[in-house]
């Protein structure tokens, strides 16, 4: 009897050696919460377009034509200026995260009607002419943008955009109806350093397609006539055209952006 007691305290000892370890493993311990990192959502490859309408200025009309002997004075009755015109461009873009994107566009211009009068004072008195013109232009722009976080969906964004413009000056007309004269200009381009400045909203459509709402101040540079002629060629006398000195314009655009990836 007392060698069974023994034995038996002595199986319940390593019984309980046995146990405890495992007891003491099962022990709680709370779990630590760490932070999540901030994911950076990292985009690619995106085409896009948009139409628009420009709101477009300059600074001043020139000509050698102002240096006639025969104009004693010469000033503006109106300085001259651009009605609105239609725009269309598209491009190609990449997007390098949730902040920074650029792209490529190339823009055409449609042709703005323009108009200036200007009186002259001669030996022979005060007249006027009435300048008629239209311009167009081919515009391509490398473009960067920082968008400046999502807000339900819609994105603010502001960038800039450094490219050529190619300005085109067509259909110019003098017309002096006091003397019952007039003149003409024949079409002539040329390309200048442009730079922009944008502005704007998108908003995301689908995980894909982003709808753009834009502003755009563009500096297009100068523009310029071909040599002008009096419709009347013996009042002919030489000259280098009309210069169109520092256009710019205020656009506002409707586009869209389509991700590739």
């Amino acid at each position: 009897m007392a060698k069974f007691l023994k034995q038996s305290l002595i199986g319940a000892a390593l019984l309980a050696a046995g146990v405890l370890p495992g007891a003491a493993a099962d022990i709680y311990e709370p779990p630590v919460y760490e932070e999540p990192p901030v994911e950076i959502e990292y985009g690619g490859w995106y085409i896009r377009g948009h139409i628009g309408m420009s709101n477009q200025r300059l600074k001043v009309l020139e000509s050698s034509l102002f240096s006639n002997p025969a104009i004693l004075s010469y000033g503006w009755h109106d300085k001259g200026g651009f009605d609105s015109a239609p725009l269309f461009g598209g491009g190609v873009g990449y997007k390098l995260n949730d902040y920074l994107r650029g792209d490529i566009t190339l823009e055409y211009r449609g042709k703005s009607d323009f108009n200036a009068l200007v009186f002259v004072t001669t030996a022979g008195g005060t007249t006027t002419n009435d300048y008629r013109a239209k311009k167009s232009e081919w515009l391509v722009l490398a473009n960067a943008y920082a968008d400046l976080g999502k807000y339900h969906g819609i994105t603010p964004y502001v960038g800039v955009g450094i490219g050529a413009s190619r300005n085109t000056i067509s259909h110019f007309r003098d017309v002096n109806i006091l003397n019952g004269g007039a003149g003409y200009a024949g079409t002539a381009s040329k390309w200048n350093l442009a730079w922009a400045l944008h502005a704007g909203v998108a908003f995301e459509a689908t995980e894909r397609l982003t709808v753009d709402l834009g502003y755009s101040f563009v500096n297009l540079g100068d523009a310029k006539t071909g040599t002008f002629f009096n419709d009347d060629p013996l009042f002919d006398i030489p000259n280098n055209g009309f210069q169109f000195k520092n256009l710019s314009s205020h656009d506002v655009k409707l586009g869209v952006r389509y991700s590739l990836q």
